[in-house]
């Protein structure tokens, strides 16, 4: 007999310390993904790490159960805007996460969304150990790398094997633009892979071919976690549309629209905007 799961959607990554002009704030894949996921009404696990008085890391604790591995500090961002743009510095790191850090209640949960922002996890141990889960995996935060001065570059990553074990792979256009050559070769390996465009919307691979999808035409506030609320808007819906992908990007493309008209954690859709979209999925399916 298999065990009931203890959540629904687990979620690893770092949780993030963000340097802003007012301050700190709470960042990271992991934080704009668990707000998402319980506006599902899914029932969130959470496994980061950050320092052991991280005050910020209580902001998760509204959205489910989080196991935070204790380091010396949080994964802590800054950027740092001039005449030649922004650069990204990494102020501070947490500790890497292994399969071996999960609460053995969470081993079961059906789908697990791998969210790195440091490579602070390894997604081939993490997807052979859920072969019974749906695995999707955000790609940013594997294609980063920095020196003792702390500034972020481009780190090209391509892992075969693990990419094979991972149900869906999701990236930016702008995560690649110094290896515009990598979707090609996703492409090859991955069974759904997605590539965001913003508010162009994307395009979503998988064997039968290609499909461009859409984003709603909204006024944007702040574009920060829109791609981490749509790639926890894909997951988080698959349940609602009997696990058909290409439904679940197109309904998860307006909802992140949503997001794009909030800030912070806020930017998560809310249930009824969830409700609604769906719904409204429905009736375009049946022609009405």
């Amino acid at each position: 007999m298999t065990a009931t799961a203890d959540i629904d959607v687990l979620v690893v990554g770092h949780m993030t310390v963000d340097i802003v002009p007012c301050g700190k704030m709470l960042g990271g894949t992991v934080s704009y993904a668990a707000p998402t996921y319980a506006a599902f009404g899914h029932r969130v696990g959470v496994l980061t790490s950050a320092a052991y008085d991280e005050s910020l890391l209580g902001h998760l604790l509204h959205f489910g159960k989080v196991v935070s591995l204790p380091a010396r500090s949080s994964l802590t961002y800054e950027n740092v805007y001039s005449d030649r743009g922004r650069q990204q510095f990494v102020r501070a790191t947490a500790c890497d996460i292994r399969f071996g850090d999960l609460p053995n209640a969470w081993l079961n949960a059906p789908y697990v969304h791998l969210g790195p922002l440091a490579a602070e996890l390894d997604p081939l141990e993490m997807a052979r150990n859920f072969p019974n889960a749906t695995v999707m995996l955000t790609l940013q935060g594997l294609m980063r790398q920095w020196g003792e001065d702390g500034l972020v570059r481009f780190r090209p990553w391509f892992d075969a094997e693990a990419l094979r074990l991972i149900d869906i792979v999701v990236y930016s256009q702008e995560d690649i633009q110094q290896y515009p050559q990598l979707t090609e070769k996703m492409r090859a390996v991955c069974k759904h892979l997605i590539v965001t465009n913003g508010r162009n919307g994307g395009t979503y691979y998988n064997s039968g071919g290609q499909m461009a999808y859409a984003s709603s035409d909204v006024i944007p506030q702040d574009l920060t976690g829109a791609g981490d609320v749509f790639a926890a808007s894909l997951l988080g819906l698959l349940p609602f549309v009997e696990n058909d992908v290409r439904k679940a990007i197109s309904i998860a493309g307006r909802l992140a629209a949503y997001s794009v008209t909030r800030s912070g954690l806020d930017s998560a859709p809310t249930a009824e905007e969830i409700a609604d979209e769906i719904a409204g999925e429905v009736k375009r399916v049946q022609g009405g």
